[in-house]
């Protein structure tokens, strides 16, 4: 039995073996397909010892697949384990922050265990308890990469325990890209060679070529590219993407968002307009309603093979890569396209690259924590724990619509994807190595984490969506959303969220 399919039975068995077993034990977890267990303070063994029964842990978290399916699979686990009661509740992403923060705000200490998006560690902050040191010092948490410890943190303490690492990085059909016919096709069309694209200039140029016409032979059109355009359904990131390189200058210093110093909106300044028309011009490559995708769509357009690339989370190059998929091995991922022209905000001037300025967006993973108010913060930290453990993980690396994605040292070794999920090594090799570039990468942005940052996404989501519809220009939008944020943060007060933005800058900027 491999791996992914002794998951799945075990996700729904569980409950049962429970019941029909009482008190599980640690070797009783290999149903759950766990090769081996990893030594530790977080091992399968170790839980095992605990006892924590008549206690209860409330865990609050999204809805299942995503997140949502791994909580309830290792609740179970670790409820079997330790005698514990463990009630899970599930929570659709819309309502997810509100759920959270108004029993914090209430003083009502609804949950323990949290499990939410890290963008919003400016609101929840206060709330969250630190993480102690003797977990911030196992073997597995010491593996985390630089980039995702500094996620976890806030004002130097680690308020987030870390189990997810999310960038955005393009995936392409690299069977397309490598086929004569097609680049004997494209440059008929474009009098250039047919290459990976290496600015956002490069993609839409590629994408609108070999859109509406069947390139896979299936008797289906297919498509350029499939992008997450949706307003309500993360759209504001796919835009990030597309903005950075424009609008991160590599020398320019002091903050992507805001000016830190001024906190004055940067979202309508050259770069982020440019970044804009390149988004709405995308619009005639994508496929049939692909100018209201949310993330599922953008997942199976080109998981399934429907569209030439995408650009957006791990989960689009991991439904592409299961068993079943029609494109198994027949894909390669790279890190974002960049810009060859920057806008320099300090001189206001446009700056000309020879290399484009590739800017690698770290964006707003999964992330857990503690409730500061909570009275089981040991048996909580032990369940992150237990969760992030090194087996836990491996394991459910392999299940895509788990949404957990590499965030250790450990996770960037291309063996692993060959020997355990059975990936070519041309596969494996561009997927480790480009989510590796990510995180060294030395020109990044990092999310927005500052309190209210749900109504600068929103503003900004329906300022893009405005430009998108025709209803507006690109520069008359973001004037609008400037305009939006400047009041918004007139109201929250410039000096708190520039104390929170300077978290962002930090980052950035180290």
């Amino acid at each position: 039995m491999n791996t992914i399919t002794a998951l799945k039975r075990a996700l729904y068995a569980s409950v049962a073996f429970g019941l029909a077993t009482g008190m599980a034990t640690a070797e009783d977890y290999s149903q759950y397909g766990i090769k081996a267990d990893v030594p530790g303070m977080c091992s399968f063994e170790a839980i095992d010892a605990k006892d924590y029964t008549g206690r209860t842990l409330n865990i609050i978290t999204h809805a299942i697949p995503v997140i949502g399916e791994p909580t309830a699979l290792h609740a179970r686990q670790f409820q079997e384990l330790t005698g514990a009661t463990v009630n899970v509740v599930h929570v659709p992403f819309g309502d997810l922050f509100q759920r959270i923060m108004i029993p914090f705000q209430t003083g009502q200490a609804a949950y323990d265990v949290l499990f939410y998006g890290s963008l919003w560690l400016g609101d929840f902050n206060p709330y969250l308890a630190e993480v102690p040191a003797a977990y911030q010092e196992v073997a597995g948490m010491k593996e985390v990469t630089e980039t995702y410890r500094g996620i976890a943190g806030w004002q130097g303490r680690m308020l987030q325990y870390t189990m997810d690492g999310d960038r955005h990085y393009l995936k392409y059909r690299s069977d397309v890209f490598s086929n004569p016919e097609m680049q004997a096709l494209f440059r008929e069309k474009t009098g250039r060679e047919l290459t990976v694209p290496a600015t956002w200039e490069d993609y839409n140029e590629v994408a609108s070529v070999f859109t509406n016409m069947d390139w896979d032979g299936d008797g289906a059109p297919n498509f350029g590219t499939a992008e997450v355009t949706k307003r309500d359904d993360l759209m504001f990131s796919a835009f990030i993407s597309r903005v950075a390189p424009y609008a991160k200058h590599p020398n320019v210093k002091g903050g992507f968002f805001f000016d830190l110093e001024t906190m004055t909106p940067l979202v309508n300044t050259p770069g982020w307009v440019r970044g804009l028309e390149l988004f709405v011009a995308a619009q005639a490559a994508m496929p049939p309603g692909g100018t209201s995708f949310g993330l599922g769509d953008e997942i199976f357009s080109f998981g399934g093979g429907q569209t030439l690339m995408s650009y957006s989370w791990d989960d689009a190059f991991i439904q592409a890569m299961q068993e079943d998929s029609p494109i198994r091995n027949k894909v390669a991922a790279a890190i974002l396209p960049g810009a060859k022209e920057v806008w320099n905000r300090k001189t206001g001037q446009w700056d000309t690259f020879d290399e484009p300025n590739r800017v690698a967006y770290v964006t707003w993973g999964w992330t857990s924590a503690v409730a500061k108010d909570s009275a089981n913060q040991d048996m909580a930290f032990d369940y992150l724990c237990f969760f992030a453990n090194e087996a836990n993980t491996l394991a459910d690396l392999q299940i895509g619509r788990f949404g957990i994605n590499p965030y250790r040292d450990t996770h960037f070794d291309p063996a692993f994807y060959e020997t355990e999920m059975g990936w070519d090594a041309a596969v494996a090799e561009t997927y480790t190595a480009t989510l590796k570039g990510i995180d060294t990468a030395p020109n990044q942005v990092f999310d927005l984490r500052v309190p209210g940052v749900g109504e600068f996404m929103s503003s900004l989501a329906a300022g893009v969506a405005r430009a998108q519809s025709g209803e507006q220009s690109p520069q008359e939008a973001l004037d609008g959303v400037a305009a939006e944020w400047t009041a918004i943060v007139d109201r929250i007060g410039a000096d708190r969220v520039r104390e929170a933005y300077a978290n962002v800058v930090a980052l950035e900027d180290r």
